[in-house]
């Protein structure tokens, strides 16, 4: 059944490089901005992301809204792509390039332009789409809970705690 399909199938994060994923996690805390960029559902994702970096203390935005500032070379930028072939994550992409910011690329495969353009990139690898986890299911909730993940290795490498992000928090003050 679905259920035990898409839980069977996020046991595929168990087999990320816990290295890499803390080298990233001290990337993102080392930028002075940190823009996040998907499309979708994975768009939603970055922004629930960009939020936890907010509540951590940090500047981030989403690149597309009306406020954003522009991207710079002490920026970093993360690209949220399940195919690594999203045309909009493409040209974020080469921008970001232009002005020398640091690119985190979150994609399901090493074969895509989204994993090559990016100066740090993890794969998520997880099943095709199907009946059982339709249209990016799998990929989208595995970006979540690493997004989450990567939250908590950056909490503990600042020394925050949750009553710390709690204050940050724009419905609990």
């Amino acid at each position: 059944d679905s259920f035990h399909y898409i839980m069977k199938n996020l046991e595929n994060l168990n087999e990320l490089d816990e290295k890499q994923v803390e080298e990233v996690s001290r990337v993102i805390l080392s930028g002075n901005n940190i823009f996040v960029y998907g499309v979708g559902r994975s768009g939603i994702v970055g922004r629930m992301f960009a939020m936890r970096l907010v509540q951590l203390g940090m500047k981030a935005y989403i690149i597309g809204e009306t406020i954003t500032p522009v991207v710079t070379k002490d920026d970093v930028v993360v690209i949220i792509s399940g195919t690594g072939e999203t045309q909009g994550a493409i040209l974020v992409a080469q921008i970001c390039r232009r002005v020398k910011a640091r690119i985190v690329s979150v994609t399901s495969t090493k074969n895509s332009s989204i994993y090559r353009v990016g100066d740090y990139s993890i794969v998520l690898k997880t099943e095709k789409s199907s009946d059982l986890a339709p249209l990016g299911t799998l990929f989208e909730s595995s970006c979540h809970v690493l997004f989450d993940c990567m939250i908590a290795k950056m909490m503990e490498m600042k020394g925050e705690r949750e009553e710390d992000l709690r204050k940050r928090h724009a419905i609990w003050l």
